[in-house]
């Protein structure tokens, strides 16, 4: 699924769910608002004194509920049906916005607080659900979509609700509040049941221990708990930057109300940006992959932020949006909003995502409850801790340059416990641009939790960094004890996880075979040794046996280029070269299917000999086999090198490449003179240098080589010529032995036009250089001689 999944929004699964939050975090901002608007510009417009107490208590009420009520809101909703709570909770707020409307149309700040007051608490029990009930009507692959969704939704209702309280009277804000109020209750009845997992357990009441047993619950699984921490951090960086917006614009930047409006438009709507922007990168898999970077970024961007507001200098007193758009700096100001709102959502979604996928379904309310405490209360600590340095001189900027060093630490924090996000990253980009790394087929790599044994082939000691690198997850290998402990692979470790191995001990085997049916990727290489062949050396029978036993399939992987790197056995053997160009190819899955009676050594042996017949077929699969023998041979002179020897007889003087492929050429052309392309032409030659030779040239003139062994027979040979339609046989000059041959010979000879001296001509053909294939034209007509075409 590519995100946004906007068709989620057309599905009953997911739409009525998606509209009552909206409809409820819009509520919510629009009743605040208003309600701070009635105050600052009505009843206390002469009192600023009270206003501003006002807000810190409307904020106090509002978030108090999260402390008090949020481990029984998790309880509960895991406790019966989500759809069922969501109604009740919708139905209970259209009698809250009936409240705040009696409270707007008498202006009683008593009843607004109340109204809002109960809003929070509303919020409390329903950020459980919102969350807990996506896995329930979303498969997995979806869950970053929707995800992404939501949040994206909840920002957009927050701008939205904020602005529309500063542009309509607070009387026509209740009554808004409270038509979108029964429109969330008509949405919420559309919501497909979500049963819970286990309904039987019992509420705790106390609220002190419901919150210590919900935290406790949150804190058992790491990824869990990491991603309640990292979601709790964003919202609290997100509180004070949204608190500090009107002092900033107003003080630092002096700037009219329209320039912190703007501000909260860009930070709200590039926040929704991000959030959907980072699914389509994840393509809907649920990973923390964009995290480490996203959290870097969103520090640069806060502490950018702090050095370009603390340097701006004011052009235009209480500047509009044109004005201060005008002035210098500020372009800079809001590129660094950008950055910080568009990886924020880049951070926060994939956390979300974690949270829901990886809780366990009968506690995953109450993991989300733990969520909302730490949100609350790390938010109140972050904003006495602003509060205390503002008191102390220090400025605006300066506070988002605090924000930013502690985002900063954050995020090395979370590189640090997900090595395998940005580390991999790196050590990809790296073996990239030294290797020209080309990976295949990665799509047929098993997802995360499937089980499956890849088998490679093992040409160095590079192969691991490679696999750990190229390879999608964090794949377990099948290390040798002795290996796994050493210093070296250590740094390593934060690609891939090793399994150490000890060949000496049977039960080796039954924890790799374990380890597999847990649902586990387990990497192994058959061989067990590097190739010191450049081929596949002896496939030992283990990783057969493990796929067969664990039930699971294999996947072959095939590796090529690290045998011409200096790590591997292959040195004074084959050209070696510090950065050879790597290729990774990932093949289909396929299963062994062992039938039949037998004791455990014979399955062990046929596991083995089906595992050796699928590297060799995945060899075979992965070379290039639509290619001439000239082709290939010109290849492997690219590889090895023009000088090295490849071809010697008898008399000890070896060819090399160029030496071979130029004869090969001049004679070509000669050969060609007398032939059509495609015909097959016999070769009746000694076991020598020449053979070769005029076997490649033949190749290279598109021609087909027979080769013809004299020691078959005259017999044999007449019925290979005639099976093989070979009309013409190129040989050495005859021996005299020739002419004692009988008349029968001489006649067959002379039929098949075998023996043909091939005519002197004029000129020497044209020279077309070396190392080219050639695609043969139709033969030449009026006896003219066809030149087959020529690529370089």
């Amino acid at each position: 699924m590519s995100a946004p999944d906007f068709s989620l929004l057309a599905k009953r699964r997911f739409a009525p769910m998606f509209t009552v939050q909206f409809l409820g975090a819009f509520n919510d901002n629009l009743l605040k608002y208003a309600m701070l608007l009635l105050a600052n510009y009505g009843l206390f417009r002469d009192a600023p004194e009270q206003a501003g107490m006002l807000s810190v208590i409307a904020t106090g009420l509002f978030t108090l509920p999260y402390f008090l009520f949020s481990a029984l809101a998790g309880q509960i909703a895991d406790r019966i049906d989500k759809a069922t709570l969501v109604r009740w909770v919708k139905l209970a707020e259209v009698g809250i916005m009936g409240l705040a409307l009696v409270g707007f149309a008498w202006e009683s700040i008593p009843l607004l607080l109340a109204s809002l007051f109960l809003m929070g608490l509303h919020s409390t029990v329903f950020g459980p659900v919102k969350y807990s009930i996506l896995p329930q009507h979303l498969t997995e692959h979806e869950i970053m979509g929707g995800t992404g969704l939501i949040e994206a939704g909840t920002f957009l209702a927050i701008l939205t609700g904020q602005l529309l309280a500063g542009q309509i009277p607070p009387w026509e804000a209740g009554l808004v509040a409270m038509g979108l109020a029964v429109l969330g209750y008509v949405s919420a009845l559309a919501i497909p049941p979500a049963p819970p997992s286990r309904g039987g357990h019992p509420v705790d009441w106390n609220i002190a221990r419901g919150t210590w047993h919900v935290l406790t619950t949150a804190h058992k699984g790491r990824g869990v708990w990491l991603a309640v921490l990292g979601i709790s951090w964003f919202f609290t960086a997100g509180a004070v930057l949204l608190t500090e917006f009107v002092p900033l614009v107003s003080d630092t930047l002096n700037a009219q109300k329209d320039v912190a409006t703007l501000f909260l438009v860009i930070f709200s709507v590039t926040i929704a940006l991000g959030s959907m922007t980072v699914n389509r990168l994840l393509g809907g898999e649920v990973s923390a992959k964009y995290v480490p970077i996203s959290a870097l970024a969103l520090a640069a961007g806060l502490i950018d932020l702090s050095f370009s507001t603390s340097g701006f200098a004011v052009t235009y007193p209480e500047a509009t949006i044109a004005e201060f758009l005008a002035s210098a700096g500020a372009w800079r100001i809001l590129t660094d909003l950008v950055i910080v709102a568009f990886s924020g959502g880049m951070f926060i979604v994939p956390l979300y995502a974690i949270l829901q996928v990886r809780s366990a379904p009968d506690e995953r309310s109450q993991v989300i409850a733990a969520n909302n405490i730490l949100n609350a209360g790390m938010t109140v600590i972050a904003v006495g801790v602003v509060a205390l340095l503002l008191a102390a001189g220090a400025s605006v900027p300066q506070v988002i340059g605090v924000l930013g060093c502690a985002t900063l630490v954050v995020a090395l924090v979370s590189v640090w416990l997900l090595p395998e996000t940005l580390f991999k990253a790196v050590i990809r980009l790296v073996l990239r641009a030294l290797y020209r790394v080309e990976v295949t087929g990665i799509e047929n790599m098993p997802r995360p939790g499937e089980r499956a044994v890849v088998v490679v082939n093992h040409l160095s000691y590079l192969d691991g960094v490679l696999l750990g690198a190229f390879l999608p997850g964090k794949p377990t290998f099948a290390v040798h004890t002795s290996i796994a402990k050493s210093w070296w692979i250590q740094p390593f470790l934060k690609l891939f996880r090793a399994f150490p191995v000890d060949p000496t001990n049977p039960m080796s085997a039954k924890a790799m075979v374990r380890t597999v049916r847990e649902g586990n990727t387990l990497v192994i290489f058959p061989e067990g040794r590097i190739t010191v062949t450049g081929a596949l050396m002896k496939v030992f029978d283990g990783p057969g046996m493990v796929a067969d036993k664990a039930d699971a399939p294999i996947v072959p992987v095939r590796l090529n280029g690290p045998q011409y790197s200096p790590l591997s056995h292959l040195k004074g053997k084959v050209r070696t070269r510090l950065f050879p160009k790597v290729t990774i190819d990932v093949l289909p899955p396929r299963r062994f299917q062992i039938e039949g009676e037998m004791s455990a050594r014979q399955r062990r042996a046929i596991a083995g000999r089906r595992l050796y017949d699928e590297m060799s077929a995945m060899i075979f699969a992965t070379s290039h086999t639509d290619r001439t023998l000239f082709s290939a041979l010109c290849d492997a002179r690219t590889i090895h090198g023009g000088k090295a020897k490849v071809v010697e007889d008898v008399k000890r003087e070896p060819l090399s490449y160029d030496r071979l492929i130029l004869g090969a050429e001049l004679l070509g052309d000669r050969l060609a003179y007398r032939t059509r392309p495609g015909e097959a032409v016999g070769l009746l030659l000694p076991n020598v240098n020449g053979a070769a030779l005029a076997f490649f040239a033949l190749q290279s003139e598109g021609r087909v080589p027979a080769m013809l062994n004299f020691t078959a027979g005259l017999t044999n040979l007449l019925s290979a010529c005639d099976t093989a339609e070979i009309g013409t046989i190129v040989t050495a000059p005859s021996r005299p032995a020739c002419t004692t041959r009988s008349p029968h010979w001489r006649r067959q000879a002379m039929r098949f036009s075998t023996w043909r001296t091939l005519p002197k001509r004029s000129a020497p053909p044209p020279s077309y250089g070396t190392c080219c294939s050639r695609t043969a034209p139709p033969p030449a007509t009026n006896g003219a001689r066809s030149r087959p075409m020529r690529r370089r």
